[in-house]
């Protein structure tokens, strides 16, 4: 029984290791292209985009409708720090964590007072508001005409008297990409199991019951929102390294609303959960984009497709493809207390 309980144990695990030496061995599989590539390392900035999502409705309940003007800020500072000042992209990793983070806080601190809908529309207010300034303030961002001439990431060992390796191709940005999603990984997972993490998934089983554990509401809900811009900013970062153009229409609401689809679409608040709806909706979305010109229809129509996948998931799976039991808990109390009003207004009605 022990040997049986033991190889259960470590199932998962296998599982893991054997993910991570398909995903490094994959460039060197004959069949293997630049575009497949190509939309593998979309499918991993995903990842990291909902990963640092998912700690705001995922771990603390709240819905977040503007996560994408972080991703646009993380990646217009890294590209204007690169055009403007040259910076290398390992110091500008960490410049544009900082500076997710602080907008994080400068949002989250008046804000987070606000609970539910009213919560949500000042977020969608604050994206939108981003890709306002974005598209305005010429001076700084070229708005419309767009930012090019971003440097790629380069690897430079000439102060140790080495050479200066420049990435070319998809194949770099490919384990560069796998290097970042594991430490988001490790990073996710350090703090679902700490102090704080325990203290977040409180608040979203229960805030009355997290008050009178002595935890702060607002300081522990800030937190989190600084960490979750702060990892959109690094993907920010990475995606305006990797395209080297940038334009305010890459930042649109649509991006936000894709990225929840993911963490809804995987269950919330698990963070393999989220990384398996990254992986299909993204696929999904390529696989789409090509058969349904064959069809007759347009490329939008995909659009169409997600609504109904999320339509389709809130009735059968509300609580994802891979739930957590907490989340999968609330989701049933909901539904049952939902049926038994419902039943109790009838007879009132009688």
């Amino acid at each position: 029984m022990k040997r049986i309980d033991l190889s259960k144990m470590n199932r998962p695990n296998s599982i893991r290791i054997g993910l991570l030496i398909l995903v490094v061995v994959l460039p060197l599989l004959p069949f293997v292209t630049d575009y497949l590539l190509h939309i593998v390392i979309l499918i991993f900035l995903y990842m990291i985009l909902a990963l640092g999502l998912n700690i705001v409705p995922g771990f603390n309940g709240l819905l977040d409708l503007g996560y994408v003007g972080f991703y646009g800020i993380g990646a217009y500072t890294s590209g204007l720090l690169t055009v403007h000042f040259g910076l290398s992209y390992w110091l500008i990793i960490p410049l544009a964590f900082i500076n997710g983070a602080i907008w994080g806080i400068l949002l989250g601190a008046p804000t987070l007072r606000l609970t539910g809908d009213y919560f949500a529309i000042v977020t969608f207010g604050f994206s939108e508001l981003v890709v306002l300034f974005l598209t305005n303030e010429i001076w700084l961002t070229r708005g419309p005409l767009g930012l090019p001439g971003i440097d790629v990431v380069s690897i430079d060992l000439s102060l140790f008297g080495g050479p200066k390796w420049e990435f070319g191709g998809e194949l770099p940005y490919y384990y560069l990409a796998i290097f970042m999603v594991l430490v988001t990984l490790f990073v996710m997972y350090r703090i679902q199991d700490s102090r704080l993490g325990r203290a977040w998934f409180a608040i979203r089983d229960d805030e009355v019951a997290a008050v009178s554990c002595g935890i702060n509401l607002l300081t522990y809900k800030v937190i989190a929102f600084a960490i979750s811009a702060a990892f959109g900013a690094v993907g920010g970062s990475f995606f305006a390294r990797w395209v080297t153009f940038l334009s305010p229409d890459m930042f649109k609401f649509w991006e936000s609303f894709l990225i929840l689809c993911m963490i809804v679409l995987g269950g919330m608040g698990n963070i393999w959960g989220v990384m398996v709806g990254a992986a299909v909706l993204v696929s999904m979305s390529e696989i789409l984009r090509e058969l349904l010109p064959l069809f007759g229809l347009p490329v939008e129509g995909r659009f169409l497709a997600f609504g109904l996948i999320m339509v389709l998931m809130m009735r059968f799976r509300p609580a994802g493809l891979m739930p957590i039991a907490a989340v999968a808990a609330q989701m049933r109390a909901g539904r049952v207390k939902r049926k038994r009003t419902k039943i109790s207004v009838g007879i009132n009605k009688k």
